[in-house]
């Protein structure tokens, strides 16, 4: 028996358009005219003869950053989705390639489960203190003329290894970093700007998640939730959840835990591609036997 089950109350847009596209079979990507299925993984942009009006649109409460294995297999990676639905809101980067987040610390954690790694209620907790250290490394100075100036305390923290990644990548997404006063840190609910996912199979993250980049970061795990993926990994723990399942439930719990809201289905459209493929996937292989 199929363990999973998609949740009753998830509030999906209809589906109509990717049951035409399947039965249609496969269209050409708009850009690099390669034959693909309900959108280009490679390109990042949906079939021919599909209107951006069709697809739903999702608005997240944080940017979020990407980093994608070099060896990773664009089709069978989730990531997509979140490019997709949520366009303005989702920047895919290619490992070495990745903004620096040095200045920023204090607002950005990595999703990642491991032995450094918070739990999401306790994130408000260490964000803060990340944020008070940074406070004290920068005291306001009054000059000759009565104004106030900002000194950062250099050698204060151990010198990084700098990269020369950025040299050759273009970067040519968002920048990641924003401006915001000590005011508006204090009036937010929560300091936490933007959220950092790997895509990667689970055998081949180390080569990211130690990058010193992101070992610097703030690390959170999810420690509830169970992958659905009807790619899943023999040998892990059924708690390490594909791209677009660990994005989705950051995201829920986010929402309940720090911004404190009743949750109403804002991120379930996450699910509009994921959901769809799973049921296509369960039903092959309901035909083929392999499922009672």
């Amino acid at each position: 028996m199929d363990p999973w089950r998609i949740p009753k109350d998830l509030k999906l847009a209809s589906q109509t358009i990717l049951e035409t596209l399947q039965q249609n079979g496969r269209s050409k990507c708009p850009k690099c005219q390669s034959s693909r299925m309900f959108y280009c993984y490679s390109c990042f942009l949906l079939v021919d003869g599909v209107n951006s009006d069709e697809i739903p649109r999702v608005k997240l409460p944080l940017k979020i950053d990407i980093i994608k294995h070099p060896n990773e297999t664009d089709g069978k990676s989730t990531a997509v989705h979140a490019k997709l639905l949520a366009r303005d809101d989702v920047n895919i980067y290619t490992y070495p390639c990745m903004p620096e987040y040095e200045d920023e610390k204090h607002e950005i954690v990595v999703v990642f489960p491991g032995p450094k790694s918070v739990s999401l209620e306790d994130l408000p907790y260490h964000l803060s203190n990340i944020a008070n250290k940074k406070s004290v490394l920068a005291k306001p100075l009054k000059n000759v003329h009565g104004r106030h100036e900002s000194i950062t305390w250099e050698g204060s923290e151990p010198k990084r290894v700098k990269h020369d990644h950025k040299d050759q990548c273009n970067l040519d997404a968002e920048n990641p970093t924003e401006e915001q006063d000590a005011g508006e840190m204090e009036a937010a609910v929560t300091p936490l700007k933007r959220v950092i996912f790997i895509d990667s199979t689970w055998n081949q993250t180390n080569k990211i998640i130690t990058d010193e980049r992101l070992q610097e970061l703030l690390h959170v795990e999810l420690r509830t939730q169970k992958t659905r993926f009807w790619r899943y990994q023999k040998g892990k723990p059924d708690t390490y959840l594909a791209t677009i399942e660990a994005i989705y439930y950051f995201l829920v719990d986010y929402h309940r835990l720090l911004l404190k809201e009743n949750y109403n289905g804002e991120y379930d459209n996450l699910f509009f591609f994921y959901s769809f493929m799973y049921r296509l996937i369960n039903k092959a292989k309901h035909a083929a036997g392999k499922l009672s």
